[in-house]
């Protein structure tokens, strides 16, 4: 019975694993003033990011984004941070 429940718990831990979502390269985010921030990794590029925030612009009911300001930062994770403004085109 121990070792049943055992195997029971192992396999519902490994069907959890499977279905996990993976991690997002990107950190996005809203801001209070109605602008989209985007952490960048290391490698990624302005045109990256500007496609992560199109994305939540888009759940905005907006079109587009366009970059208003860019930050490096202190996390060797996301060293640069883009701050987009979302559009309506």
């Amino acid at each position: 019975m121990k070792r049943l429940l055992h195997i029971l718990v192992s396999s519902l831990g490994l069907f959890l694993l499977a279905c996990a979502t993976p991690p997002s390269e990107f950190g996005v985010y809203r801001q209070s003033d109605g602008t989209v921030g985007v952490h960048a990794p290391k490698s990624a590029k302005e045109t990256d990011a500007q496609v992560a925030a199109v994305e939540e612009c888009k759940k905005l009911g907006k079109r587009g984004a366009t970059i208003v300001e860019t930050r490096k930062t202190v996390n060797d994770r996301f060293p640069m941070t883009y701050i987009f403004v979302c559009n309506t085109y």
